[in-house]
């Protein structure tokens, strides 16, 4: 009875601004786990959000340019068994890498995801590439012998970096990346 008479002496308005306090208490408590729950609710979607930017980058990456650079391996081993008979799947298949690569660049760029490294990286294989004839829309390059010569070397660059038919190649980044380095310091730059 003695808290009780206390609390009484106080009078009506100590016991409600008492209870208030109690009643703010809770709401703010409740108010507190809801906000760290939303905050968590919240960085989960960022860090998804960044793990997916970072697939489409590498994706892009690993399918329109490692890919193709070992389909166009296969298309210059092919034109050498049959003596040069379609060359236009060559030039045609280095301008499906070429579109990798710039497809590549630019979607890192705007995602902010590729890094300077890379993209210099990146930039110097376009450019080393770009030097080898390609096809424009709606027209064919018709290649010389030199032309040829050139395109098997290339070949055989592509393989030594790792990346043909009947090998073995890492689906990732950082493999990539690396075979692009290694095929910017074999490359040629004039070619001629």
């Amino acid at each position: 009875m003695g808290q009780n008479t206390s609390i009484t002496t106080k009078g009506v308005y100590g016991k409600i601004l008492l209870e208030g306090r109690m009643k703010l208490s809770k709401k703010k408590k409740v108010l507190f786990w809801i906000s760290i729950g939303l905050n968590i609710v919240l960085i989960a979607i960022v860090a998804w959000g960044i793990i997916k930017m970072n697939f489409v980058k590498e994706q892009v990456l690993v399918t329109e340019v490692q890919h193709n650079l070992v389909e166009l391996e296969g298309l210059i081993a092919n034109q050498i068994d049959d003596n040069w008979y379609e060359p236009n799947l060559v030039t045609t298949e280095l301008g499906d890498v070429l579109n990798g690569i710039w497809l590549g660049m630019t979607t890192g760029k705007q995602l902010g995801t590729l890094s300077k490294n890379d993209n210099k990286i990146l930039e110097h294989l376009y450019s080393k590439l770009n030097q080898y004839p390609n096809d424009d829309l709606y027209r064919f390059v018709d290649l010389t012998e030199e032309d040829k010569k050139n395109f098997e070397e290339l070949r055989e660059t592509l393989r030594e970096v790792g990346l043909g038919l009947n090998i073995t190649i890492s689906a990732n980044m950082d493999s990539f990346i690396n075979q692009a380095e290694k095929l910017n310091e074999k490359i040629k730059y004039p070619l001629n």
